[in-house]
């Protein structure tokens, strides 16, 4: 039996299942390794991947345990042996890859940013989206100024990035899609040129016409199975698509593969917390030098949608499962 000193309040999954398998329960307290630092968490985001993961149908990397969460902000409590970025009292911000449903993490110093003049809420809602937002966009897409780009389910935090990093880029038209005209305004507001409501509208057929039958440039995709012939005829020549969700089903059936050869298309897939600590290090200074100035200066816009105390961690879900929110949601852990 663990000592009370030892352990801490974490959400925990009783089992596999829906949201209210969730409960506020106890766990092992971290302690950081060599590298690592100790931090007590004030804040944590809510992403689709904690759905998937709660129940047991994510496949999760070696270095994540049990509890869920990626994405957190608070104050550093403790460090490692070798680690010299943070002392105890830097308020910070990071993303893990587990863990963050929890009163205290422990996670590498090479993923964690100072939070300067960030609140908690919003410092803990920014990387998830934000680092696969840049990689699906500047990485993968390799968007030049002039061409034409399309985001699918982009009134959410990823979406939400995507369109002002391919504003940023000097993007022509940055065409969206989404499930309903509140939506599509938001995605106007933050810098969307096309948008598309993929209930009432084929996209292909939007982005067809308004391209004069070229196509896009680049694609950012998370629906997979359910838009990919469609995503296939919507790309121009050496068009490129980056894949990173599944949210509409993971196989696709006949489906004319045929234009990606004569198209020349590039397609890639990623989930950004399958990814090496040295890659997401490097994403992390990237981030750090291109994105997080103008999020600080509020060039580049932000949303939170709701702000959830960590009792309510079912509610939270619920809402993430019905999709009826626009940018992220968090929720806030208490002693």
């Amino acid at each position: 039996m663990s000592s009370s000193s030892t352990l801490m309040r974490a959400i925990l999954v009783k089992q596999p299942g829906g949201a209210d398998q969730l409960y506020l329960g106890q766990a092992e307290k971290p302690e950081p390794k060599c590298n690592e630092i100790l931090v007590k968490i004030h804040c944590f985001a809510l992403n689709r991947m904690d759905i998937v993961q709660r129940e047991g149908h994510y496949p999760l990397p070696p270095e994540a345990g049990p509890i869920l969460g990626v994405e957190f902000a608070g104050v550093v409590v403790g460090t490692g042996a070798n680690a010299q970025r943070f002392k105890p009292g830097d308020r910070v911000f990071g993303l893990a890859y587990g863990g963050a449903y929890a009163q205290f993490i422990a996670v590498d110093e090479g993923s964690v940013h100072l939070l300067g003049s960030l609140t908690m809420e919003m410092g803990s809602s920014l990387l998830e989206c934000w680092y696969t937002a840049y990689q699906a966009v500047t990485l993968i897409g390799d968007l030049k100024a002039g061409e034409d780009i399309l985001i699918h389910a982009a009134s959410g935090g990823v979406g939400t990035a995507a369109i002002q990093l391919a504003k940023n880029a000097g993007a022509r038209r940055i065409f969206v899609t989404a499930g309903s005209p509140e939506k599509l305004e938001y995605c106007r507001r933050v810098g969307a040129t096309h948008p598309i409501n993929y209930r009432e509208q084929s996209f292909k057929e939007v982005v067809l016409q308004e391209t004069n039958g070229r196509g896009v440039d680049v694609i950012c995709d998370y629906l997979l199975a359910s838009y990919f012939g469609d995503n296939v005829d919507s790309l121009a020549k050496d068009g490129r698509m980056s894949l990173q969700g599944a949210m509409g089903g993971p196989v696709a059936e006949q489906v004319n593969l045929l234009p990606i050869l004569f198209k020349r298309l590039r397609i890639e897939g990623s989930t950004l917390r399958s990814r090496s600590l040295e890659y997401q290090s490097k994403l992390s200074e990237a981030f750090d030098r291109n994105v997080l100035p103008d999020i600080e200066s509020g060039k580049l816009l932000w949303h939170i949608d709701r702000v959830f105390g960590w009792e309510d961690i079912q509610e939270a879900h619920r809402l993430m499962e019905a999709a009826s929110f626009t940018g992220k949601i968090v929720v806030r852990v208490t002693d």
